[in-house]
């Protein structure tokens, strides 16, 4: 029966040359990105089908014996083409089914090579292997890094407590041993690692150390200077607005950043955005008036700084 063939390191974006290493470090960065569980909700039955393409993928280039039966096909199929398993693949073919744990389905093509990995065909394999690692993302708020806390996430149906730190940064890294894939015959589960991607929470946006907030202020407020209330992350606190301030202009407020080694903190800069009343009253309109007659600014030219 023909197959479509599928090309193991075109999914995996590697050469047909591509070292052990090489292979590793695909699959991680691969799986990492589409793993089911970490995506949208709407995006997750897309994200599962290519998840599977990448688990098969790994499990044949990965393994030196299955590597070297799918190179012997040949380097000049194309994925998609039709493919008719030559005589002494498949089931029986000589390579031995191990337990795949949780990789899920693997795809008709890799059964008319390997053997399906249907109950009636499973055989346990020779040696004990340690599960693989799994890396994943996993969406983390700025509040979540400021405070640090509990978070439960599932991955592959199961339901994790994961502890993110105070002061954790984009890109930190956490491991939950023993929650990776699972071993073979009796070999250790591997390791889950999360990478952390901070998220700008609507308000908040961090920049290293530091946050950043946008302040919006009337104009009289920027031009004579104000006092106005600011909500931080630690609370409500007043700001100094001095007279003259500009659009972008950036307000520090010293030691209301993400948290840094030691008792340290980073600041948090408040970016002025200036907002012009939509409706005026009498009172305004007149005041505008009278600022428009009484300016040294020309009226029919764009304001320069």
């Amino acid at each position: 029966m023909a197959v479509k063939f599928r090309d193991y390191y075109e999914v995996l974006g590697v050469s047909r040359d591509a070292t052990p290493d090489q292979i590793k470090r695909a699959y991680r960065q691969l799986a990492r990105k589409h793993h089911p569980d970490l995506q949208p909700a709407a995006e997750r039955a897309k994200a599962s089908e290519r998840f599977k393409e990448i688990n098969e993928a790994n499990e044949v280039l990965s393994d030196p014996e299955k590597r070297k039966k799918y190179d012997a096909l040949g380097a000049n199929w194309k994925g998609g083409m039709d493919f008719h398993p030559p005589p002494g693949t498949g089931a029986g073919g000589g390579v031995e089914w191990q337990d795949l744990g949780d990789l899920g389905d693997f795809s008709d093509f890799f059964a008319s090579i390997f053997g399906s990995p249907g109950r009636s065909s499973r055989r346990s394999g020779r040696g004990v292997s340690a599960g693989h690692d799994v890396e994943a993302e996993l969406p983390a708020s700025v509040l979540d890094a400021l405070r640090g806390g509990q978070r439960r996430i599932t991955v592959d149906g199961k339901s994790l407590d994961v502890t993110i730190p105070r002061g954790a940064r984009d890109g930190t890294v956490l491991r939950l041993g023993g929650q990776g894939g699972r071993g073979r015959n009796g070999g250790q589960p591997g390791d889950l690692y999360l990478r952390l991607r901070l998220e700008t929470d609507g308000r908040y946006r961090p920049v290293g150390d530091d946050l950043e907030m946008d302040l919006p202020l009337w104009p009289w407020q920027a031009v004579l200077g104000a006092k106005v209330r600011v909500e931080t992350p630690d609370g409500s606190v007043s700001l100094t607005v001095p007279p003259g301030t500009q659009g972008g202009q950036r307000l520090r407020l010293r030691g209301l950043g993400l948290p840094r080694e030691g008792a340290a903190r980073g600041d948090l800069h408040a970016v002025i955005q200036l907002r012009v009343p939509a409706h005026l009253s009498d009172g305004e309109r007149a005041a505008y008036e009278a600022l428009r007659s009484s300016a040294t600014a020309p009226a029919d030219r764009p304001a320069e700084s």
